[in-house]
């Protein structure tokens, strides 16, 4: 008698999701969201100093930025950080990376924040390259300005 094998039926993209970053690292980038805004920027800058690999501290501190330029140089750095990060957990280039899991949060708002420096800076191109991309991460993505 063959022996029986089991088919196993894919359902549709996979989606990945990244890994927490520690407790202590998340309060700190929290205190410093909290700082009145004249010394906000300068504290995310110190918790993404003390963790450079913390994407959403590049994040944010891309939202903060003193002009367009530092705003992109801060997305930009975010974003790689974050397709390493990405990779590490197993993203092959392929599938969803969704905003309802937040731990990929960080990655997707530094995305979302490389989209609006690029536009900012004119490099029309890579903001509509940043847009889609965020589509197909996650297609319920809803631009946020």
């Amino acid at each position: 008698m063959p022996e029986e094998s089991t088919v196993s039926m894919s359902r549709g993209l996979p989606e990945t999701a990244l890994p927490a970053m520690p407790k202590g690292w998340v309060g700190e980038l929290e205190a410093a969201l909290g700082e009145p805004p004249e010394r906000r920027r300068d504290a995310i800058a110190r918790v993404a100093e003390a963790h450079p690999t913390m994407i959403d501290a590049w994040g944010r501190l891309s939202e903060c930025a003193r002009d367009p330029v530092e705003a992109y140089a801060y997305a930009r750095v975010g974003y790689h950080r974050g397709l390493d990060a990405l990779r590490g957990a197993g993203w092959h280039g392929t599938g969803y990376v969704r905003w309802r899991e937040e731990t990929n949060r960080g990655f997707l708002r530094s995305l979302n924040a490389l989209r609006l420096a690029a536009g900012a800076i004119g490099e029309v191109d890579e903001e509509k390259r940043c847009a889609q991309f965020l589509r197909q991460l996650d297609p319920d993505w809803k631009d946020q300005d």
